[in-house]
């Protein structure tokens, strides 16, 4: 006799004898799944089944896992058939646990906060290396950091540019010019030192002479310059730089 699990659709050979007219219950020892199956056609009974009142007074789901027609035996389909009397059961599949609501939330929260601490620390590099003459201004120990840095400032606000000399002929006799800007590099007003030196270096780079000069302003709005325009007559012959100064008070 032929059984088919109504669930998995599993086939099973068991012996026709053990069923009676009114038939019994049985259980797919694939999918446990259990139903009533009918007995036999009437013609096909046999003699009394000496197991029908145990299988009518055992539940299926409490029916003893022996080689009867509650725990029906497959039909072999392969070489890796289950033994006669055993039980084959489908393991579950192992679904991953399901992340809480607020463990995400808390591993973005601690995400954004590292990106929002690194754009604060890029942002305020990005500021002290581009508003470095200002902060030197205001804060003047910190241009020897910007000086270890590489990066030139200058503490004052207070600076030169463009200076150029030049030797040139007077009444026969020889007249060294030196020129250039005095310019407020910071954001506001600054005074500006009265007393700009200048020096005259060999090609060794050692001073042969020097001179001071007065600036023609007192104060430079930002942003502001100052030309300045200097002249030393009979320079020494061996001077090769100008070095151009501001000398303190």
């Amino acid at each position: 006799m032929i059984l088919t699990c109504p669930s998995c659709a599993t086939r099973y050979t068991v012996d026709a004898a053990k069923f009676p007219a009114a038939g019994r219950t049985v259980r797919c020892a694939k999918c446990a799944h259990s139903w009533h199956q009918p007995g036999p056609e009437p013609e096909l009974e046999s003699g009394p089944d000496p197991l029908g009142i145990l299988a009518e007074a055992v539940p299926a789901t409490e029916a003893a896992p022996t080689p009867s027609a509650n725990a029906a035996m497959p039909v072999p389909e392969g070489p890796a058939a289950p033994a006669v009397g055993t039980r084959a059961y489908a393991p579950q599949a192992q679904m991953p646990p399901d992340r809480p609501r607020g463990q995400g939330l808390q591993t973005a929260a601690v995400a954004a906060g590292w990106i929002g601490l690194i754009a604060v620390v890029l942002l305020i590099g990005y500021s002290a290396v581009r508003y470095r003459q200002d902060i030197a201004t205001i804060w003047p120990q910190s241009a020897g950091v910007y000086s270890g840095l590489g990066l030139a400032v200058n503490a004052s606000g207070i600076d030169f540019r463009d200076v150029a000399y030049r030797r040139e002929a007077e009444d026969g006799q020889s007249v060294l010019v030196v020129t250039g800007r005095i310019v407020n590099t910071g954001q506001r007003e600054l005074p500006v030192p009265q007393t700009v030196r200048v020096g005259l270096n060999d090609s060794d780079n050692r001073e042969l002479y020097h001179w001071t000069f007065k600036p023609d302003a007192i104060v430079l709005k930002p942003g502001a310059e100052l030309p300045f325009r200097t002249r030393l007559s009979s320079p020494p012959a061996a001077a090769r730089f100008a070095v151009v100064t501001f000398a303190k008070e």
